[in-house]
């Protein structure tokens, strides 16, 4: 029997807000890139992890909910998704399996951008676990064939792990031959100072649940490496001084409980002792400073940002 050859390409992951997108990621690379929190539009930008396996190679690319850009941050954010549509194999189009019926009017606004990608889109029905009679995913099938004709239909659970081979398979079928775009063990090309702010930044969104997610930004000031010690120094922003009143807490026990978290989950993934200091700013109106957003952007810390 002839050898299967080997196949590589990328896959980017699109959907509505809180449909479970960075599970997803998480799930099929195996390790926690994305952060992951139950407010809406956690993320910001798009993200790309690394999957290899003995016959292939898949680069995912996660990216933020799709939804109205009523100002220049979502905006920003829209554009990480249409970016996030253009050079990739396969599209994958992840929706809430446990929402009701008939689909709003989101979803298949939404479903437009995947009529406009001209490669084959798998439908992913996430959430299935909490799907408690089976046969209504046949029905959510239904009504997302009435609006475009996927390539599969797939449902999984990224909570649980379930199905997450399938549709593996299916991606990967639906790639070209060619070799391996990355080294075995190259996880992503998001640099480490942006996965440690956005660590600290999903503690915040966990722990801080009053008004103020999308409020906050994260940007790491200062990354000192010694043999068995990594010395993080990080600010985090706010809008208002209410805001930074919340964050801090009375007598600085929030920002010590969210310093806390932090650095154990920084410690558990970097496998290396973390020292964590954390400011707090006040910076109006952040989220309309293209400047300031171009800072909190990966790309810049590897020279790819836009000046947009």
């Amino acid at each position: 029997m002839a050898k299967r050859k080997f196949r590589a390409g990328s896959a980017s992951i699109i959907g509505l807000p809180n449909a479970g997108k960075s599970t997803l990621l998480n799930a099929l690379v195996g390790e926690k890139i994305a952060i992951v929190t139950a407010k809406a539009q956690t993320t910001r930008t798009s993200l790309n992890g690394v999957w290899t396996g003995p016959a292939a190679q898949i680069v995912f690319v996660d990216t933020p909910g799709i939804h109205k850009s009523d100002n220049v941050f979502n905006q920003r954010m829209m554009r990480a998704v249409r970016s996030a549509l253009e050079s990739i194999d396969v599209l994958v189009y992840v929706c809430d399996a446990t929402k009701p019926l008939p689909l709003p009017a989101a979803e298949t606004q939404a479903v437009d951008l995947v009529k406009k990608t001209p490669v084959p889109a798998l439908l992913v029905l996430n959430k299935v676990d909490a799907v408690k009679n089976k046969e209504k995913l046949l029905a959510v099938i239904d009504s997302y064939r009435a609006l475009h004709e996927f390539a599969a239909y797939i449902p999984v659970s990224a909570r649980k792990g379930e199905g997450l081979e399938v549709l593996r398979d299916a991606i990967i079928e639906r790639l070209p031959a060619g070799p391996a775009i990355y080294p075995e063990d190259h996880l992503t090309e998001v640099p480490s100072r942006y996965l440690a702010a956005e660590m600290i930044r999903e503690k915040i969104l966990i722990l801080a649940r009053q008004e103020v997610p999308h409020s906050v930004a994260v940007l790491v000031d200062k990354w000192e490496e010694t043999p068995g010690l990594t010395r993080i120094m990080a600010t985090i922003f706010v809008e208002r001084a209410g805001q930074k009143s919340i964050i801090v807490g009375a007598g600085g026990a929030m920002i010590k409980k969210i310093g806390i978290s932090a650095r154990k989950e920084l410690e558990t993934f970097f496998a290396k002792k973390i020292h964590l200091e954390l400011f707090v700013k006040v910076k109006p109106d952040w989220r309309s400073q293209p400047e300031f957003l171009n800072e909190l952007d990966w790309r810049t810390m590897v020279g790819g940002a836009s000046d947009e």
